[in-house]
């Protein structure tokens, strides 16, 4: 189940990222995969910190206060 919910995770911050979306993870860039990986294997749901440009575009998705197993 842990697999089937990571790969979805990655495969949509993928497609985020791919519109140009900068991906972060505690404050540093990460890859769809180091946080799908981070942020499904908790038994807790994360919700982003979404950060927008001046005109209200999406520019930064923010994943923090995750912890390690």
């Amino acid at each position: 189940m842990h697999e089937k919910n990571e790969q979805l995770l990655k495969e949509k911050l993928e497609q985020v990222q791919s519109t140009g979306v900068s991906l972060f993870l505690e404050g540093e860039p990460a890859t769809p995969a180091v946080i799908a990986g981070k942020c499904v294997c908790e038994n807790m749901i994360y919700m982003a910190d979404y950060v927008l440009d001046d005109n209200g575009i999406l520019k930064e998705l923010r994943y923090d206060r995750i912890t390690d197993l």
